[in-house]
């Protein structure tokens, strides 16, 4: 029982998962019709939809005017969230999604497998230091995930606004001026302050093979894993300098884990990624994913739970509950 309770949370613990808006092209033409992808696994593969119960916020910013999508123009296919929009003026736009906590209880291998699986690794890191490698967590947890987009020419400031969210990446330079070896300044906040001392992990779709970052991978078993990532820490102002070395897509993603003082929690984490397009910004392989528009690609929500967690695994663990318990009555109704 013990060993099928332990596979079971580890299970839960290695489907964790960063969250990201994407497009599949980064420049448009003035009031045009568009489509916004969320994926909620990896870069490259999303493992889950993002039902619209989970999203506190769901934000549009451009020309200094910032709007809420209706949560009609959401709509899912397979195991992607799509978002209808239109680009509206020119301008460089910010889309911003912000989603509720979660609380997740773990086994103190299954925890330490997550620190070091996501890169949580002053977390991990503390706790060899303090002896509390054996001790388990509650953690609550919530994402907020940010992309950056050019429609038209015209270059206005609304890449460097706010959005308000517990953590979030401020780009401090229009992405669409980068080129080939500049260096792309950032500023990380959490709780609109800057944040200090923070690991940062930054990819680029295009360039997978240029760095000697830190490699993130999932166990075999998810078919799956992260780019190689170069590894960042912003100093004492919150601050960083992402090394541009080729055009193409680039994101940045951190976790801000805290211990907590709490009778029902251990931990507290916020989530945060960032993706922009230095250059033309172009990702074909997305051209077929759900750019009619419509809105009838309806997801079940019931098959999907806990981030990134398929119904499937879902129905083979209820199953194996029951078998258990009808064991384990029997057996006490024979003693």
């Amino acid at each position: 029982m013990k060993r099928i309770i332990g596979s079971i949370i580890i299970l839960v613990i290695l489907s964790s998962h960063d969250m990201y808006l994407k497009l599949g092209k980064y420049n448009f033409e003035p009031n045009t019709d568009a489509v916004i992808e969320l994926y909620n696994g990896t870069f490259e593969k999303s493992d889950n939809v993002i039902t619209r119960d989970r999203m506190i916020d769901v934000s549009l910013l451009g020309n200094g005017q910032r709007s809420n999508p209706d949560s009609s123009s959401w709509f899912e296919k397979e195991k992607t969230t799509y978002l209808n929009f239109n680009t509206g003026p020119e301008g460089t736009w910010v889309a911003g999604v912000s989603t509720k906590p979660r609380t997740l209880g773990m086994s103190a291998e299954s925890f330490n497998n997550y620190l070091k699986h996501d890169g949580v690794l002053d977390m991990l890191t503390s706790r060899e230091q303090n002896g509390t490698l054996g001790d388990t967590a509650i953690e609550k947890y919530s994402k907020h995930v940010k992309i950056i987009f050019q429609v038209g020419s015209k270059r206005t400031d609304d890449y460097k606004e706010e959005l308000g969210y517990p953590i979030e990446f401020i780009l401090l330079e229009n992405p669409n001026d980068m080129h080939a070896g500049h260096q792309l300044p950032v500023k990380l906040l959490f709780n609109q302050a800057p944040l200090p001392n923070q690991l940062v992990y930054v990819g680029n779709k295009n360039d997978n093979h240029s760095h000697d970052g830190h490699k993130h991978s999932h166990d075999d078993e998810n078919d799956h894993q992260h780019d190689e990532l170069v590894q960042l820490r912003t100093d004492d102002q919150g601050l960083l300098e992402v090394p541009i070395s080729s055009e193409g897509v680039w994101y940045l993603r951190t976790i801000h884990l805290v211990e907590v003082e709490d009778d029902t929690l251990t931990h507290e984490s916020n989530w945060a990624t960032i993706t922009f397009a230095v250059g033309e910004g172009h990702t074909h392989e997305h051209d077929d994913h759900g750019h009619s528009h419509e809105h009838g690609h309806s997801h079940s929500h019931d098959h999907e739970h806990e981030d990134g967690i398929p119904g499937y695994v879902y129905a083979l663990l209820s199953f194996l509950i029951v078998v258990i318990l009808f064991l384990w009555f029997s057996k006490n109704k024979g003693e």
